[in-house]
């Protein structure tokens, strides 16, 4: 006999409905217009407009889940965690009403399609909404629900608090409900395309990172040019908060990874006279090796074990043994081994020598406090530590470049983009307004504890199961945690064994393959209940 749930699951494929996030721009214009239909047309909440539709206050804060039946939007529901709220605005700061200390999001525009209201669609929203809120540990919901439907929140388990808002005929109440228990409560009643899907992947790679919701909206804003006034100047705002961010007086941004970045850094110090030097101790600063083999650099190089910080004394011998260094450079947070590198120090023999110090900071910016302000150049990338899509890399400096076209390739001559305004060449204006976006975390003076906070914890808690950790905590980046495995472990088999599991961890890479080892990256959108799920997959995979 056919169950009753397959004979929905049937009747929704052929009935073609979707349930997932918007991103798309034809997805959020079909959002408005629903908007429109529901709090204009429907419950007179908002002045209708002759182009019928109704742009929320909020919609650039707002994550939208939606149901498709084909290319038709039948339903959508908005989450929002920014305050204030629009509660916080009609009733005050409801924190007086709610239990303290806890995380707090916002459920907003619950609307489906008149002619779609059976219960499927809203229990596939409410099915997205259920899974966002438990993967992103928020404590608390709050919405304002619809006096006509209170009977239905308050089956899903929300309390009322405060008066009711609104005015006749639009009369809402607000209401809560705290989501400790919401996975265990809403066990066996997921929407069956959200259960079969289940958990989304818990991604604690270096990249490509976890991408916000905030950013995945700005990437999708439709194309614009890169000779626009408007993007030329967005472009130099952007580039004035990537500078606040480190504390430099200047940087480019490039189309391209890290690696385009580094041989930019290389080809600008092609131009110095002078013998350089290079420090490795790991695998990014053996490919800084190349790269300065490959510009036919003049220089030394001092090499340190994988996994250890270099010796300062070493290092000052090495210095005054072989008279003037014009640059030395290096990596700042070494992502093979974790090793975070001392720039401090360095900043330090390098400015008493007069030697111009180069960085790769492309896993430390973003990750913890970084300060550029005495440093050459540096070079950085947007798809790590700083959480937007992979695709754009960018050179700090401190001091005036000119063009050389006498010296360099177009696009690695550093001095022309800087003649250009930064917009020499063709460039993604959705990869830079995703960047814009993600820069808006940095706004908070708390960005890094949250990353430094849950490294300590974790490091703790893997080596309590047997793990071993490369680096040391005292010269460790919070970001990268690098694990030795015993040999008769191997790391692919637990990276793959993770991955089935829903955790995608680094182990792919032909260093670290090599050495058996595994690493867990803080960078980019993670959570800290993501994080405790890993740990206790992986006590379960202890040596």
């Amino acid at each position: 006999m056919t169950s009753q749930a397959a004979v929905e699951r049937a009747e929704e494929a052929r009935n073609g409905l979707t349930f997932k996030m918007a991103t798309e721009a034809w997805e959020l214009e079909q959002v408005s217009e629903l908007n429109y239909a529901t709090f204009v047309e429907e419950v007179p909440q908002h002045d209708g407009n002759p182009s019928r539709r109704l742009v929320d206050r909020f919609h650039d804060e707002n994550t939208y889940f939606i149901c498709l039946e084909g290319e038709k939007l039948v339903g959508m529901v908005a989450l929002r965690d920014r305050r204030p709220f629009s509660l916080d605005e009609k009733l005050g700061n409801i924190d007086q009403y709610l239990p303290r200390g806890r995380s707090v999001c916002e459920i907003r525009l619950l609307s489906v399609d008149k002619d779609r209201r059976n219960g499927r669609v809203i229990q596939g929203l409410l099915s997205l909404l259920a899974r966002r809120c438990i993967e992103d540990g928020y404590d608390i919901a709050v919405i304002s629900g619809n006096v006509a439907q209170e009977k239905l929140y308050r089956g899903l388990g929300f309390v009322p608090f405060g008066p009711r808002v609104g005015a006749p005929g639009a009369l809402f109440q607000p209401m809560y409900r705290e989501l400790e228990s919401l996975e265990q409560d809403f066990n066996g009643r997921f929407h069956p395309s959200v259960e079969r899907n289940g958990r989304r992947k818990v991604n604690l790679m270096p990249g490509p990172v976890a991408i916000r919701p905030e950013v995945q909206r700005a990437f999708a804003k439709t194309p614009v040019s890169h000779r626009s006034a408007a993007f030329v100047a967005d472009v130099q705002r952007i580039k004035r908060r990537l500078c606040n961010l480190v504390s430099a007086n200047r940087v480019e941004i490039l189309l391209g990874s890290g690696t385009m970045a580094n041989d930019a850094v290389a080809a600008q110090l092609s131009l110095e006279p002078g013998r350089g030097l290079i420090l490795s101790n790991g695998e990014f600063g053996h490919r800084l090796l190349d790269h300065a083999t490959r510009m036919r650099l003049d220089f030394d190089v001092v090499e340190q074990d994988w996994g250890q910080p270099f010796d300062g004394a070493s290092l000052n011998k090495a210095l005054e043994a072989s008279g003037k260094y014009a640059w030395l450079w290096a990596v700042h947070c070494e992502t093979s081994t974790g090793v975070l590198n001392d720039i401090d120090f360095l900043g330090s023999i390098c400015a008493k020598r007069g030697v111009k110090l180069a960085l790769d900071c492309i896993s430390s910016v973003g990750t913890l406090p970084v300060d550029l302000s005495g440093v050459y150049l540096a070079s950085g990338v947007s798809g790590k530590g700083l959480g937007s899509y992979p695709g754009l890399s960018m050179v700090f400096y401190n001091h005036d470049l000119q063009p050389r076209p006498d010296r360099l390739p177009r696009y690695m001559d550093i001095g022309l983009h800087a003649a250009k305004d930064g917009v020499p060449f063709t460039m993604s204006s959705n990869l830079v307004y995703a960047l814009d976006a993600a820069l808006d975390r940095f706004d908070s003076p708390d960005v890094f504890a949250e990353i430094e906070e849950t490294s300590g914890w974790l490091r703790e808690r893997l080596r309590g199961v047997g793990f071993r950790i490369v680096a040391d905590d005292s010269a460790a980046s919070p970001a990268v945690i690098t694990l030795a495995l015993p040999q008769h472990m191997s790391s692919t088999a637990l990276g793959d064994d993770l991955e089935r599991a829903g955790f995608s961890l680094s182990y792919n890479s032909e260093y670290l393959r090599a050495r058996n080892w595994i690493q867990i990256c803080l960078m980019g959108h993670f959570s800290r209940p993501d994080v405790e799920l890993l740990l206790d997959a992986m006590a379960k995979r202890q040596p």
